[in-house]
């Protein structure tokens, strides 16, 4: 067998190994949240839009939540308004969440629908305002003086979280074949817009939706244990645990939150991955155990 006759056997080989895999997500819905390092680099981005694009061409249904963060600091450094956060959560003034919208449900979210398009697929751009699709409420949250051990509730100005899933427009456009690319941004009863984190918004649809997966990309492998190996499996259970002893701690502990949400909501699968490994998605999706850490009940 001559090197192009081998490569070929490599390649049926793997399509092979992934026909299981190909069978067990077809018509199924899966919901990315996509951001981090992933999205910062081009090489990086330009392989996540080919696999997703992929995804769609064999039969699944993909459903993009994106962040922007980083470019969101960006503008706000051209434009001089300083940013403050508590929690990790950026205080948001009625100025700071146009510009928010602008960054998020223009320039990043038009550039993830076109690296998606630019793959082969057909992607649409939208925000969670868009017809309906997140109604938001203002996050409210509280904290403890460290010396009082008084409460008291923080006021982080257009931060909000899902309050309601109108999956009407997602399954409009997954029903006429495209990709919806959504911008983590709602409107309250009033018409208020409110910035929402873009983990936060993912497990609301996919639970909304009753995904059959929710894929977290992230800057991590997944979650670690003591010895900072990966556990590649955990029940809602074994969480709670993991967070009383330690285990669980700081950002790691928002995003495991929103997988237990999640499936608590349906969702039979929640992954917390790395998006820096190339093809992350698609190693998740097919092969044995995947690569991140798998929450379900």
């Amino acid at each position: 067998m001559n090197t192009a006759q081998k490569t070929a056997a490599d390649q049926a080989h793997i399509v092979a190994r992934a026909l299981p895999y190909l069978r067990r997500y077809a018509g199924a819905t899966i919901v990315v949240k996509y951001g981090g390092h992933a999205m910062g680099q081009e090489d990086l981005a330009l392989e996540f839009g080919r696999d997703i694009a992929l995804l769609k061409q064999v039969g699944i249904n993909p459903v993009v939540v994106h962040g922007g963060g980083p470019q969101i600091n960006a503008m706000l450094q051209r434009l001089a308004i300083k940013s403050t956060f508590i929690d990790g959560l950026r205080v948001t003034d009625a100025a700071m969440v146009e510009v928010v919208e602008m960054v998020l449900a223009g320039s990043v979210n038009k550039h993830v629908a076109g690296i998606i398009n630019r793959a082969g697929a057909l992607a649409v751009g939208i925000s969670g305002k868009d017809g309906g699709l997140i109604r938001a409420r203002k996050l409210s949250r509280t904290v403890r003086d460290p010396d009082s051990q008084i409460e008291r509730a923080l006021d982080l100005g257009f931060v909000g979280e899902p309050g309601f899933i109108d999956t009407r427009v997602i399954h409009a456009l997954t029903g006429a074949g495209l990709i919806p690319v959504i911008a983590p941004v709602g409107s309250d009863e009033h018409g208020a817009t409110y910035n929402i984190n873009a983990d936060t918004a993912a497990g609301a649809i996919a639970g909304a939706l009753n995904a059959q997966r929710l894929l977290m990309l992230t800057d991590v492998p997944g979650v670690l244990d003591s010895n900072k190996e990966l556990i590649a499996d955990l029940s809602l259970g074994q969480i709670k645990g993991l967070i009383a002893d330690g285990t669980i701690s700081g950002g790691m502990i928002p995003k495991v939150e929103t997988c237990m949400e999640a499936v608590t909501q349906g969702v039979r699968g929640a992954t917390i991955l790395d998006g820096r490994v190339p093809h992350a998605l698609l190693l998740e999706l097919f092969t044995e155990g995947g690569i991140g850490t798998m929450i379900h009940k």
